[in-house]
C-alpha cells in the first residue's frame, strides 16, 4: 500500500559519528533525529554500514574500524570511540537512535549498502576481484544483516541500497555476470522481503535505492518490474549516488507510473548541492529553498508519494528546518518562488550516468543548425500571482558580436533585448550569461523545449560555443496581477 511520507537521510559519518569528541553525550547522540524533529519530517533513515564495516554493534557483520586500530585518521577515530562510549554505559548506538525517532514521532528505516559487505570474505568484493552476489556466501550474508536489522531492532523497515554504486561501494555484480546472475538477484530481494515481512511481531516495509532509468537498473542487474509486479518491495527511491547535484527533471515518470500500477509508493530525492568541484572554477555548494522547492514541485507533478532528502547544511539551521517543513506540503511549494535549473553530466560516473542535455557544444555556426534543449516546469505562467519568468542561459566562448537565434517552444527570443555579465568572476572573458525577462514569450507548465543556433561569428572568429547553463526563476507576489476577466470592482459611493 502506497504510503506519503518525507524523509531525511544521515549517513552516520559526515554529520554525526565524525564530528562530535567522545565520550559521546546523549545530545549529541540523538542529534541526527532532534535536528529534524519537529518538521514535517516523519520518516528517518539511517545509512549503518560504509563498504568496510557496519555503524552499530552487529552479531553478524564487522562494526566499522574494528579492523583499523590503531587509527591513523581523526574521523576513524571518533567513530570508533563514540560507539564505544555508548556501548560502555550498557547503550546500543542504534537502538538510541531507534528510540530517539519513535520518542519525536518518526519512523526509522535502516538502509544497507548491497555491494559493500566489510569483514566478510572480502576477497568475493568486486573491487578485490570477487564476484559479489555470484557467491552465495555474500547473499546470505547480506541477508542475514537485513534479518538482524529487521529483527532485533524496533525499525519500521529496512532500505536496500543498491544505488550506493558507484561511489559509495563496489557493484554487487559483474558485468559479465549481470544476464546470468540478474534473476539471483531477484531471489535475494524477494527471500529478503519475506523475512522482513514475516518478523515476528508484525511485518516491517522493504524499500530499495535504484536508479532513475531502466536501462541503468537492468545494466546493473536490477530487474525493478519484476519487483513491481511481484510486490517485491514497499517502496523505491531512484538516485544516483555520486552526483550530488539537485535534478528537478529527472526522468523518472516511467518508474512512478510502474509503481504505482501495483499500489508502491516512489519517493523523489532532492539531492542537495546545485554544483560540485567537476566543473572548473566551481566549489560544491547546496542548493538554494527555491531550487528545492523547484525540483518538489516537478516531482509532485509526476506523482511521487513523498520527497527524500539529506546532507542540507549542517548543522541544521532555522532556514534547513524551514524547508523541511515546505517540502512535507504541496500546497505550501506550489507558489512559493523556484530556481530551476538543468543538472550537467556527471563525469565522475562515467556509463552508469543517466545522461543530461548539459554541457552543449556547439562547434561552429550554423544557421539551419538548432539545438534542443528539454526542460519540464511545475508553475502554470498563467497564474496570476506569478510576478516574473526569467531565462538565464550561460554560454562559454561566446562575445557580443555573435548572433545567436534562441527559442523557447518554436518562439523566438529577441537576444538584443537579453542582459549580459560575465559567466563568473574567476574568469570574467570566459563566457556571458544571457538574461531573459519572459513576458510575452512565456514557457509553458510540463513540457518546454529551448532550442539555440549559433548563426553567425564576427570576421576572424571561426570557433564554437558552448551552452553551460539554463535556469529559470519564477518569482510570485502577494496579489495578483490582474483582475480576473470575471471580475468588475464596484463603483465606491
Amino acid at each position: 500500500m502506497r504510503k506519503q511520507r518525507t524523509i531525511y537521510f544521515n549517513d552516520a559519518r559526515h554529520y554525526y559519528l565524525f564530528v562530535f569528541e567522545p565520550p559521546m553525550r546523549l545530545e549529541d547522540a540523538w542529534m541526527p533525529v532532534d535536528e529534524v524533529a519537529g518538521t514535517a519530517v516523519d520518516t528517518f533513515v539511517y545509512g549503518v554500514s560504509r563498504a568496510d564495516g557496519l555503524f552499530y554493534p552487529s552479531r553478524i557483520g564487522r562494526m566499522f574500524g574494528d579492523d583499523l586500530r590503531p587509527f591513523q585518521h581523526v574521523h576513524e577515530w571518533r567513530s570508533w570511540e563514540n560507539m564505544q562510549s555508548l556501548i560502555a554505559r550498557g547503550l546500543d548506538p542504534l537502538t538510541v537512535l531507534i528510540d530517539r525517532a519513535h520518542e519525536k514521532g518518526m519512523d526509522f528505516i535502516a538502509s544497507l549498502r548491497m555491494g559493500g559487505y566489510g569483514g566478510m570474505a572480502p576477497e568475493h568484493a568486486l573491487n578485490n576481484g570477487g564476484r559479489g552476489f555470484v557467491h552465495p556466501e555474500v547473499r546470505d550474508h547480506q541477508k542475514a544483516v537485513l534479518k538482524e536489522l529487521a529483527t532485533r531492532y524496533a525499525v519500521e523497515g529496512v532500505e536496500l541500497d543498491f544505488a550506493a554504486s558507484p561511489g559509495g561501494c563496489p557493484f554487487w555484480l559483474r558485468a559479465e555476470d549481470v544476464s546470468e546472475y540478474t534473476p539471483v538477484t531477484t531471489d535475494f530481494v524477494r527471500e529478503t522481503a519475506e523475512i522482513v515481512r514475516g518478523r515476528q511481531g508484525g511485518p516491517a516495509c522493504i524499500g530499495a535505492r535504484v536508479y532513475p532509468t531502466e536501462e541503468l537498473n537492468l545494466k546493473t542487474g536490477l530487474d525493478v518490474r519484476t519487483w513491481l509486479r511481484e510486490g517485491l518491495v514497499d517502496f523505491l527511491v531512484p538516485m544516483l549516488y555520486l552526483d550530488f547535484v539537485l535534478d528537478a527533471n529527472m526522468p523518472v515518470g516511467w518508474l512512478v507510473e510502474a509503481a504505482h500500477e501495483h499500489d508502491i509508493s516512489v519517493y523523489g530525492m532532492l539531492q542537495p548541492y546545485c554544483s560540485d568541484e567537476s566543473r572548473r572554477f566551481n566549489t560544491a555548494a547546496n542548493a538554494t529553498a527555491a531550487m528545492m522547492h523547484a525540483a518538489a514541485a516537478n516531482f509532485r507533478e509526476l506523482g511521487v508519494d513523498g520527497l527524500y532528502t539529506w546532507f542540507l547544511p549542517w548543522p541544521l539551521d532555522e532556514s534547513g528546518r524551514s524547508l523541511l517543513t515546505q517540502l512535507g506540503d504541496a500546497d505550501l511549494v506550489r507558489e512559493a518562488d523556484k530556481h530551476y535549473f538543468l543538472r550537467r553530466r556527471c563525469d565522475a560516473a562515467d556509463e552508469y550516468d543517466y545522461g543530461a542535455s548539459l554541457p552543449l557544444e556547439i562547434a561552429s555556426p550554423d544557421p539551419k543548425r538548432y539545438c534542443q534543449i528539454p526542460f519540464n516546469i511545475a508553475d502554470d505562467p498563467e497564474n496570476d500571482r506569478i510576478r516574473s519568468i526569467r531565462l538565464r542561459i550561460g554560454v562559454s566562448n561566446l562575445v557580443t558580436a555573435d548572433r545567436l537565434e534562441i527559442r523557447l517552444n518554436g518562439a523566438v527570443l529577441d537576444d538584443r533585448s537579453s542582459r549580459r555579465s560575465p559567466i563568473r568572476s574567476r574568469d570574467p572573458y570566459a563566457g556571458q550569461l544571457l538574461e531573459f525577462d519572459l513576458e510575452d514569450v512565456r514557457p509553458r507548465k510540463g513540457r518546454n523545449v529551448l532550442e539555440v543556433s549559433l548563426q553567425e561569428r564576427p570576421p576572424g572568429f571561426e570557433g564554437g560555443i558552448v551552452v553551460e547553463d539554463v535556469e529559470i526563476f519564477v518569482e510570485y507576489g502577494t496579489f495578483p496581477t490582474s483582475y480576473p476577466a470575471s471580475f468588475e470592482p464596484s463603483a465606491g459611493k
